[in-house]
């Protein structure tokens, strides 16, 4: 009997000490463990950048016109977003009446451009496109030509309104250079010593311009804005392949096609003339390809 109860009072006595050690050896560990547990904080989220936006704003001493709005793009893009807002519409008429006042004054117009976007046109920057355009619409609506720059500017913080950029475009008055007509006449002669250059392979339909070229273009535009009444020429040229009938043609055709492609950049329809002269002026020796291959051109210039 008493070793049974002997056995018992161990048994018990076994399961006292085991459970004193679970709690206060165990526990510990626990809270170790919890300890080197990371606290997980609650972050807040990063707000989206506001999109830029540029107001159609112009002083100029007494005058002075701002709105908060402006011509629109989508990216990778030179054309103007249409509708134009009442408050836009308004301040080219402001600014027509202006200029108008005071025939010594230019709009400077700044077309903004980040690196990231495409440029599809002509000229050297998509931002100067952009200016191109706006000024064209100045132009339309009465703004005489001659009173407008174009410029382009890079600017790598413009931050679109989902694919939209909001009024890239600045604008300063200032005045006319004293020296405007002598860099109207080097410019003149510059284009007409260098003019620009197409050349064509068979069965091509698309002009891919070099920089050299892209700025050929800006000065050619700035040529035409500035002078009244200039107009530039674009004559196609082939070389001696096939019959001189056919070859006119074809050299009409590609100084069509490139007339077409500087229209969509801008240049007005009235400011361009296209002829041909087939293969009646080659710059090359036709009897070889590569003397044919300079032969196939079209030349834009000023008349």
């Amino acid at each position: 009997m008493m070793k049974n109860l002997s056995y018992l009072i161990g048994i018990l006595i076994t399961i006292a000490i085991g459970t004193y050690l679970y709690f206060t050896l165990c526990s510990s560990c626990h809270l170790a463990m919890a300890e080197k547990v990371p606290v997980q904080e609650d972050v807040a989220p990063i707000a989206a950048p506001e999109p830029s936006s540029f107001p159609f704003a112009i002083s100029d001493g007494n005058y002075t016109f701002n709105v908060n709005d402006n011509f629109n793009f989508n990216l990778s893009s030179n054309t103007v977003l249409m509708p134009l807002s009442a408050d836009v519409k308004n301040g080219v008429d402001s600014l027509k009446g202006y200029l108008t006042a005071n025939s010594d004054k230019v709009i400077d117009i700044t077309g903004l451009y980040g690196s990231d976007e495409e440029n599809p046109t002509a000229f050297p920057n998509l931002g100067l496109a952009r200016a191109n355009t706006v000024k064209n619409y100045l132009v339309s609506q009465g703004v005489s030509s001659a009173q407008t720059n174009t410029f382009g500017k890079l600017m790598d913080d413009l931050v679109p309104s989902e694919n939209k950029l909001l009024g890239p475009v600045t604008y300063a008055i200032s005045q006319s250079s004293e020296t405007a007509e002598e860099d109207l006449k080097a410019l003149y002669e510059e284009i007409k010593a260098n003019p620009l250059v197409l050349y064509f392979s068979s069965g091509e339909a698309a002009i891919n311009l070099t920089t050299e070229q892209r700025q050929k273009v800006a000065n050619i535009t700035k040529y035409l804005d500035k002078v009244e009444n200039a107009t530039c020429n674009v004559i196609g040229h082939t070389d001696n392949t096939g019959g001189r009938i056919n070859n006119i043609t074809l050299g009409q055709e590609r100084a069509d096609f490139a007339m077409a492609y500087l229209i969509r950049n801008g240049i007005p329809a009235s400011k361009i003339r296209s002829n041909s002269e087939g293969p009646d002026n080659p710059i090359a020796t036709n009897a070889t390809e590569e003397g044919r291959s300079k032969n196939r051109r079209t030349v834009v210039t000023l008349n």
